[in-house]
């Protein structure tokens, strides 16, 4: 796998900072048990290497890897 530059990882920073509610459009993930596209969450933090940390309201708190799973924001 390869990791994202880091200008890439600073803008995932920006556009998903702390306390902002995503929803997942799709997860590359084998061990994923819980999540299915249209699962939401907030955000805890984005990590060095772009993976978005989430804590979803179903109680999973996998991971949004960058270039492997994809969210996006929930518009209220």
């Amino acid at each position: 796998m390869r990791f994202p530059r880091r200008e890439i990882v600073e803008q995932v920073k920006k556009e998903y900072p702390k306390g902002t509610r995503v929803e997942l459009v799709s997860m590359n993930d084998p061990f994923n048990t819980k999540l299915i596209p249209s699962c939401q969450g907030t955000v805890v933090s984005v990590d060095s290497i772009g993976t978005i940390h989430v804590d979803w309201d179903c109680g999973s708190s996998l991971g949004v890897v960058y270039g492997e799973d994809h969210c996006r924001k929930v518009v209220e």
